[in-house]
Protein backbone atom coordinates (compact mmCIF):
# COMPACT_ATOMS: atom_id res chain seq x y z
CA UNK A 1 0.00 0.00 0.00
CA UNK A 2 1.02 3.77 -0.50
CA UNK A 3 0.66 6.10 2.40
CA UNK A 4 0.81 10.03 1.23
CA UNK A 5 0.32 12.78 4.06
CA UNK A 6 -0.75 16.04 2.68
CA UNK A 7 0.16 19.45 4.57
CA UNK A 8 -0.08 22.94 3.57
CA UNK A 9 1.60 25.76 2.73
CA UNK A 10 0.91 27.48 6.04
CA UNK A 11 1.74 24.95 7.82
CA UNK A 12 4.95 27.14 9.75
CA UNK A 13 2.85 30.35 9.65
CA UNK A 14 2.71 30.51 13.70
CA UNK A 15 6.50 30.00 13.76
CA UNK A 16 8.01 33.09 15.46
CA UNK A 17 11.42 32.67 13.03
CA UNK A 18 13.46 30.76 10.73
CA UNK A 19 14.77 28.53 13.30
CA UNK A 20 11.10 27.50 14.88
CA UNK A 21 9.36 27.11 11.53
CA UNK A 22 12.73 24.65 10.27
CA UNK A 23 12.40 22.52 14.03
CA UNK A 24 8.56 22.41 13.00
CA UNK A 25 8.98 20.72 9.60
CA UNK A 26 11.83 18.52 11.39
CA UNK A 27 8.93 17.17 13.32
CA UNK A 28 6.74 17.06 10.51
CA UNK A 29 9.43 14.74 8.72
CA UNK A 30 10.48 13.14 11.75
CA UNK A 31 6.49 11.55 11.76
CA UNK A 32 7.00 10.81 7.82
CA UNK A 33 9.86 8.95 8.62
CA UNK A 34 8.73 7.17 12.02
CA UNK A 35 5.62 5.95 9.96
CA UNK A 36 6.62 4.91 6.77
CA UNK A 37 4.76 7.82 4.72
CA UNK A 38 5.72 7.00 1.44
CA UNK A 39 4.94 11.17 0.08
CA UNK A 40 4.80 14.16 1.55
CA UNK A 41 2.93 16.18 -0.86
CA UNK A 42 2.73 20.45 0.29
CA UNK A 43 -0.17 21.52 -1.11
CA UNK A 44 -1.31 25.49 -1.52
CA UNK A 45 -2.84 27.88 0.95
CA UNK A 46 -1.50 31.17 -0.17
CA UNK A 47 -3.87 32.77 2.04
CA UNK A 48 -2.65 31.37 5.11
CA UNK A 49 1.18 31.70 4.80
CA UNK A 50 3.20 34.64 6.05
CA UNK A 51 6.61 35.55 6.01
CA UNK A 52 7.99 31.53 5.63
CA UNK A 53 5.54 30.01 2.63
CA UNK A 54 5.74 26.78 0.35
CA UNK A 55 9.17 27.28 -1.24
CA UNK A 56 10.48 27.07 2.43
CA UNK A 57 8.17 24.55 3.47
CA UNK A 58 9.14 22.00 0.25
CA UNK A 59 12.76 22.93 0.57
CA UNK A 60 13.22 22.35 4.46
CA UNK A 61 10.87 18.58 3.48
CA UNK A 62 13.36 18.13 0.52
CA UNK A 63 16.56 18.78 2.35
CA UNK A 64 15.08 16.64 5.55
CA UNK A 65 14.81 13.97 3.18
CA UNK A 66 18.18 13.73 1.31
CA UNK A 67 20.39 11.30 2.54
CA UNK A 68 23.03 12.75 5.12
CA UNK A 69 25.59 11.81 2.86
CA UNK A 70 24.50 13.88 -0.22
CA UNK A 71 22.90 16.62 1.49
CA UNK A 72 25.85 19.32 0.91
CA UNK A 73 26.60 17.62 -2.51
CA UNK A 74 23.13 17.99 -3.44
CA UNK A 75 22.25 21.58 -1.59
CA UNK A 76 25.61 23.43 -0.91
CA UNK A 77 24.12 26.77 0.91
CA UNK A 78 20.89 28.37 0.69
CA UNK A 79 18.82 30.79 2.59
CA UNK A 80 16.08 28.03 3.11
CA UNK A 81 18.73 26.28 5.14
CA UNK A 82 20.12 28.39 7.40
CA UNK A 83 19.43 26.71 10.46
CA UNK A 84 19.26 23.13 10.00
CA UNK A 85 20.94 22.40 12.57
CA UNK A 86 17.91 21.47 14.68
CA UNK A 87 16.61 19.34 12.40
CA UNK A 88 16.10 16.01 14.37
CA UNK A 89 17.81 12.72 12.81
CA UNK A 90 15.48 10.91 10.64
CA UNK A 91 17.56 7.97 10.92
CA UNK A 92 16.84 6.29 7.55
CA UNK A 93 18.81 4.03 6.09
CA UNK A 94 20.67 5.91 3.29
CA UNK A 95 20.82 2.56 1.29
CA UNK A 96 18.39 -0.33 0.32
CA UNK A 97 21.30 -3.01 0.79
CA UNK A 98 24.27 -2.68 2.11
CA UNK A 99 25.67 -5.81 1.38
CA UNK A 100 27.38 -6.80 -1.63
CA UNK A 101 25.82 -9.45 -3.84
CA UNK A 102 27.12 -11.14 -7.01
CA UNK A 103 24.76 -8.34 -8.92
CA UNK A 104 26.26 -5.42 -7.16
CA UNK A 105 25.24 -3.20 -3.83
CA UNK A 106 22.03 -1.19 -3.80
CA UNK A 107 22.57 2.36 -2.96
CA UNK A 108 20.00 5.58 -3.27
CA UNK A 109 20.72 8.53 -5.73
CA UNK A 110 19.19 11.99 -6.58
CA UNK A 111 18.43 12.86 -9.69
CA UNK A 112 19.44 16.41 -10.55
CA UNK A 113 19.09 16.46 -13.70
CA UNK A 114 16.87 14.96 -16.86
CA UNK A 115 18.69 15.09 -19.95
CA UNK A 116 17.26 13.66 -23.69
CA UNK A 117 17.02 9.81 -24.62
CA UNK A 118 15.45 8.99 -21.01
CA UNK A 119 19.02 9.57 -19.16
CA UNK A 120 19.27 11.63 -16.14
CA UNK A 121 22.46 12.55 -14.48
CA UNK A 122 22.28 10.85 -10.69
CA UNK A 123 24.30 11.88 -7.22
CA UNK A 124 24.98 8.68 -5.27
CA UNK A 125 27.48 7.56 -2.87
CA UNK A 126 30.10 7.69 -6.11
CA UNK A 127 32.94 10.63 -5.91
CA UNK A 128 31.22 12.21 -9.41
CA UNK A 129 27.84 12.27 -10.47
CA UNK A 130 27.04 10.02 -13.15
CA UNK A 131 24.68 10.17 -16.08
CA UNK A 132 22.16 6.51 -15.85
CA UNK A 133 19.69 5.46 -18.58
CA UNK A 134 15.93 5.46 -16.61
CA UNK A 135 14.16 2.13 -17.05
CA UNK A 136 10.45 2.47 -18.35
CA UNK A 137 8.75 1.14 -15.06
CA UNK A 138 10.79 4.13 -13.30
CA UNK A 139 9.02 7.86 -13.29
CA UNK A 140 11.84 10.54 -12.71
CA UNK A 141 12.29 14.28 -12.43
CA UNK A 142 14.64 16.58 -10.71
CA UNK A 143 14.79 16.07 -6.67
CA UNK A 144 13.50 12.48 -7.04
CA UNK A 145 15.59 9.66 -5.44
CA UNK A 146 16.39 6.74 -7.42
CA UNK A 147 17.53 3.28 -6.45
CA UNK A 148 20.96 2.50 -8.08
CA UNK A 149 22.70 -0.62 -8.67
CA UNK A 150 26.51 -0.61 -8.28
CA UNK A 151 28.10 -3.54 -10.14
CA UNK A 152 31.76 -1.99 -10.15
CA UNK A 153 33.42 1.51 -8.88
CA UNK A 154 36.22 1.20 -10.85
CA UNK A 155 35.24 1.67 -13.84
CA UNK A 156 31.75 2.75 -12.35
CA UNK A 157 29.32 0.48 -13.90
CA UNK A 158 25.88 1.25 -12.47
CA UNK A 159 22.23 1.24 -13.16
CA UNK A 160 18.84 2.41 -12.13
CA UNK A 161 16.75 -0.34 -10.70
CA UNK A 162 12.71 -0.47 -10.42
CA UNK A 163 13.67 -1.15 -6.61
CA UNK A 164 11.34 -0.08 -3.40
CA UNK A 165 13.23 3.05 -1.34
CA UNK A 166 13.80 3.54 2.23
CA UNK A 167 12.10 6.96 3.36
CA UNK A 168 9.70 9.34 1.91
CA UNK A 169 9.78 11.72 -1.23
CA UNK A 170 8.56 15.57 -0.93
CA UNK A 171 6.38 17.24 -3.86
CA UNK A 172 4.19 20.19 -4.52
CA UNK A 173 0.80 19.30 -5.70
CA UNK A 174 -2.80 20.88 -5.62
CA UNK A 175 -5.22 19.17 -3.26
CA UNK A 176 -7.43 18.32 -5.73
CA UNK A 177 -4.78 16.89 -8.13
CA UNK A 178 -3.55 15.23 -5.20
CA UNK A 179 -6.91 13.35 -4.15
CA UNK A 180 -7.34 12.36 -7.55
CA UNK A 181 -4.28 10.28 -8.37
CA UNK A 182 -4.14 7.21 -9.23
CA UNK A 183 -2.15 6.13 -5.86
CA UNK A 184 -4.22 7.99 -3.28
CA UNK A 185 -6.07 5.04 -1.65
CA UNK A 186 -8.43 5.95 0.39
CA UNK A 187 -8.57 10.11 1.07
CA UNK A 188 -8.83 11.49 4.97
CA UNK A 189 -9.52 15.03 5.87
CA UNK A 190 -8.36 14.81 9.83
CA UNK A 191 -10.29 17.89 11.80
CA UNK A 192 -11.71 18.13 14.93
CA UNK A 193 -15.24 18.25 13.34
CA UNK A 194 -15.10 15.12 11.44
CA UNK A 195 -16.35 12.14 12.61
CA UNK A 196 -14.67 10.38 15.76
CA UNK A 197 -12.57 7.57 15.19
CA UNK A 198 -13.37 5.11 18.43
CA UNK A 199 -12.63 1.50 19.57
CA UNK A 200 -15.77 -0.02 17.41
CA UNK A 201 -14.77 1.76 14.03
CA UNK A 202 -11.10 1.54 14.19
CA UNK A 203 -10.22 -2.09 13.15
CA UNK A 204 -12.24 -1.38 10.09
CA UNK A 205 -10.73 1.57 9.11
CA UNK A 206 -7.43 0.74 9.69
CA UNK A 207 -7.96 -2.40 7.70
CA UNK A 208 -9.36 -0.14 4.70
CA UNK A 209 -5.80 1.76 4.86
CA UNK A 210 -3.99 -1.61 4.98
CA UNK A 211 -5.75 -2.76 1.98
CA UNK A 212 -5.95 0.60 -0.40
CA UNK A 213 -3.41 2.68 0.93
CA UNK A 214 -4.32 6.42 2.01
CA UNK A 215 -3.95 9.68 1.63
CA UNK A 216 -4.24 11.95 5.15
CA UNK A 217 -4.92 15.72 4.78
CA UNK A 218 -4.00 18.41 7.43
CA UNK A 219 -4.24 21.90 8.03
CA UNK A 220 -2.18 24.89 9.27
CA UNK A 221 -2.04 26.61 12.36
CA UNK A 222 -5.32 28.76 12.54
CA UNK A 223 -6.83 27.08 9.58
CA UNK A 224 -8.62 23.94 9.28
CA UNK A 225 -9.34 21.80 6.47
CA UNK A 226 -12.84 23.94 6.11
CA UNK A 227 -11.37 27.11 6.91
CA UNK A 228 -8.65 26.11 3.42
CA UNK A 229 -10.95 24.51 1.45
CA UNK A 230 -12.91 28.35 1.56
CA UNK A 231 -15.75 27.22 3.94
CA UNK A 232 -16.46 30.90 4.87
CA UNK A 233 -19.11 29.43 7.68
CA UNK A 234 -17.03 26.67 9.39
CA UNK A 235 -16.64 27.18 12.86
CA UNK A 236 -12.80 27.45 12.32
CA UNK A 237 -13.27 30.66 10.42
CA UNK A 238 -13.26 32.16 13.73
CA UNK A 239 -8.99 31.71 14.73
CA UNK A 240 -7.05 33.32 17.46
CA UNK A 241 -4.95 36.29 16.27
CA UNK A 242 -2.15 35.43 18.83
CA UNK A 243 -0.01 32.97 16.87
CA UNK A 244 1.60 31.48 19.67
CA UNK A 245 -1.75 30.06 20.60
CA UNK A 246 -3.57 28.96 17.10
CA UNK A 247 -4.06 25.93 16.97
CA UNK A 248 -3.93 23.36 13.57
CA UNK A 249 -5.28 20.54 11.79
CA UNK A 250 -7.62 18.26 13.71
CA UNK A 251 -8.26 20.61 16.64
CA UNK A 252 -7.98 24.15 14.60
CA UNK A 253 -10.43 26.18 16.69
CA UNK A 254 -10.88 28.08 19.56
CA UNK A 255 -12.79 27.62 22.40
CA UNK A 256 -13.56 24.72 24.82
CA UNK A 257 -12.05 21.29 24.38
CA UNK A 258 -14.61 19.12 24.79
CA UNK A 259 -16.34 17.07 21.41
CA UNK A 260 -17.49 19.21 18.68
CA UNK A 261 -20.41 18.54 16.33
CA UNK A 262 -19.63 17.15 13.36
CA UNK A 263 -19.56 19.62 10.47
CA UNK A 264 -20.11 19.05 6.81
CA UNK A 265 -17.97 21.27 5.27
CA UNK A 266 -19.78 23.04 2.24
CA UNK A 267 -16.53 22.88 -0.20
CA UNK A 268 -15.60 19.37 -0.42
CA UNK A 269 -12.70 18.88 -2.77
CA UNK A 270 -13.81 14.91 -2.54
CA UNK A 271 -12.39 13.12 0.28
CA UNK A 272 -13.49 9.98 1.33
CA UNK A 273 -13.92 10.49 5.10
CA UNK A 274 -13.77 13.28 7.67
CA UNK A 275 -12.11 12.36 11.11
CA UNK A 276 -11.19 13.37 14.19
CA UNK A 277 -8.16 11.77 15.46
CA UNK A 278 -7.86 13.31 18.93
CA UNK A 279 -11.58 13.27 20.18
CA UNK A 280 -11.02 13.74 23.81
CA UNK A 281 -7.82 16.52 23.70
CA UNK A 282 -6.61 17.77 27.27
CA UNK A 283 -4.98 20.81 25.25
CA UNK A 284 -6.48 24.03 23.54
CA UNK A 285 -3.53 23.74 21.32
CA UNK A 286 -2.64 20.42 19.24
CA UNK A 287 0.09 21.06 16.68
CA UNK A 288 0.29 19.81 13.14
CA UNK A 289 3.27 17.59 13.72
CA UNK A 290 1.26 16.04 16.88
CA UNK A 291 -1.82 15.59 14.93
CA UNK A 292 0.27 13.56 12.75
CA UNK A 293 1.40 11.51 15.35
CA UNK A 294 -1.63 10.50 16.84
CA UNK A 295 -3.39 10.31 13.28
CA UNK A 296 -0.89 7.75 11.44
CA UNK A 297 -0.32 5.86 14.75
CA UNK A 298 -4.62 4.87 14.46
CA UNK A 299 -4.76 4.74 11.07
CA UNK A 300 -1.89 2.21 10.20
CA UNK A 301 -2.50 -0.34 13.14
CA UNK A 302 -2.19 -3.83 11.87
CA UNK A 303 -3.36 -6.96 13.34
Amino acid sequence: MTLSVLIPSSVVREAEDKREATRKLGYIARSATVFRVDHLIVFPDRGGERRLGGEFVETVLRYAATPPHLRKKIWGRRDELEYVGVLPPLRVSSTTGSESTDSGSLTQGIVTEVGPDDRVRVNCELQHPVSLHVPESVSVREGTRVAIRISSREPVRARIVDTPLSGFDVSCLDLVDALEHAAAGITVATSRHGDTVTTGRLPELAARVNRAGATIAFGAPGRGLPVILGDDNAPDSQTQTDEKTVSPANVDTTGDNTASEVVEPNIDPGFDLWLNTIPQQGSEVVRTEEAMFASLALLTITE
